[in-house]
């Protein structure tokens, strides 16, 4: 299989709101007037954004999922997205299947030379689960696939995200005020957890497992959400790298600080110690559930939306005028949060 016939076979499908899609150099897209372009792109690396092993169906829906989870912190409606895969070859014996490219080896006892006699292929059950996967997702969500590129390499995932918000009412990191209530999203912690709990680190069953491994590897993107917060978050954004990393972008652009009770935390409550668990909705990082900052007088309209949406709204916390971040105890101390979240430099 070539590289184009790759594209046509798996990720080639009708574009009817652009203009042109898959096919030519470049699509061409034509924005609804009076709206702006929201763009976000993310790279998924295997070994470091997922397992090596991990299922193909649910890599396709994770890797446009991260992205979906970015439009949904500024309010965007989804439309277009962009494709790039890095993907190796499947080797016909194990000696050879380690090389990044099929080169001749050195001579030997003919052992490895007759392994990689075979021609290199493309794992084409792998393509088809995850575009099967990434179609799902996009479907759900109204996205159109406009174009990419595939090279040979180590298995790399990146999509380019773009969706339209109107002007002028894009939810920001820049807007939180002194007063805001701190809400979040679903429960934290979940997606730390599961994959703790596949790293051997803790060990839980049943139910709260299922849970916290579907978080990891099927997160949901709250796109529902961000549309009903335009007009009622004064600022926003998804939680993918902890949530006291993340709130803290919050903080810098809005030039505020932020008080959190660690104990309204929503937090994985069974099975789990509890300062574990804390620790993961803190600092652990892949939940791509949202933060964002409100009013106090809009309490009332948030609950009713949590509810509306069956999923649980939280509210942790409170924007105040001095700098910094504080996380209080049960018994209203400040504690220390040794880890802020992922870096992936650090």
């Amino acid at each position: 299989m070539s590289e184009f016939d790759l594209i046509r076979k798996y990720f080639t499908r009708p574009t009817p709101s652009a203009e042109l899609g898959v096919g030519d150099d470049a699509a061409l897209l034509k924005i609804t007037e009076g709206k702006v372009l929201a763009i976000s792109t993310d790279m998924l690396v295997s070994g470091t954004h997922f397992l090596p092993n991990a299922d193909a169906f649910q890599l396709g829906h994770k890797t446009l999922a991260v992205n979906l989870s970015d439009l949904a912190a500024m309010g965007a409606v989804p439309r277009w997205a962009t494709l790039s895969l890095s993907l190796p070859f499947a080797q016909s014996g194990e000696a050879c299947s380690e090389l990044p490219h099929p080169n001749p080896l050195p001579e030997g006892d003919g052992t490895n030379e007759a392994l990689c006699a075979s021609k290199p292929t493309i794992d084409e059950e792998w393509l088809r689960r995850f575009s099967e996967g990434f179609f799902a997702l996009a479907d759900d969500n109204g996205v159109e696939l406009i174009g990419g590129d595939t090279t040979r390499g180590p298995l790399n995932l990146c999509v380019t995200i773009m969706g339209e918000v109107p002007r002028g009412k894009a939810l920001r990191r820049d807007g939180a005020k002194v007063g805001d209530d701190i809400w979040v999203s679903g429960k934290l912690g979940q997606a730390a957890l599961g994959l703790a709990n596949l790293q051997g680190k803790f060990k839980f069953y049943g139910e709260v497992r299922d849970e916290c491994l579907k978080a990891l590897h099927q997160p949901q993107p709250r796109v529902s959400l961000g549309l009903a917060l335009r007009g009622i978050a004064n600022s926003a954004i998804d939680i993918s790298d902890g949530l006291h990393a993340d709130l803290g972008h919050i903080l810098e652009c809005s030039h505020v600080g932020a008080e959190i009770e660690v104990e309204a935390l929503p937090i994985v409550d069974d099975g789990v110690e509890k300062d574990v668990a804390q620790q993961c909705a803190l600092a652990g990082g892949d939940d791509y559930e949202l933060c964002f900052t409100a009013p106090e007088n809009q309490r009332d309209v948030l609950m009713a939306l949590a509810e509306q949406l069956k999923f649980p709204l939280t509210r942790i916390g409170h924007i105040k005028a001095e700098l910094g971040c504080v996380v209080r105890d049960g018994e209203g101390k400040e504690m220390q949060i040794e880890k802020g979240g992922y870096d992936h430099f650090a």
